[in-house]
């Protein structure tokens, strides 16, 4: 798949990784630096991030996801029925 194809769900999934990823070594070298407040909440938004992008892609039951679900949608306006 061309990376000009990707959906809007998919770069700001990949986003969300990534800050999830900074968060945990930024809070790694605040605590290094002594600053153990902001190390762990920084390690909070770290672990928020990663169980959204979670519920976001692990199948349920059903095995379809929330984010595959979404991109099958049609575009348009979502409340025409």
């Amino acid at each position: 798949m061309p990376v000009y194809a990707l959906g809007m769900a998919d770069i700001a999934l990949s986003l969300m990784v990534l800050c999830a990823v900074v968060m945990i070594v930024a809070a790694f070298f605040a605590f290094r630096r002594g600053d153990r407040k902001q190390g762990g909440l920084m390690l909070v938004l770290a672990v928020v991030l990663a169980i959204n992008v979670a519920i976001w892609t692990v199948p349920g039951p059903d095995g379809a996801s929330p984010e595959t679900l979404t991109s099958e949608r049609p575009a348009g306006n979502p409340r025409a029925d």
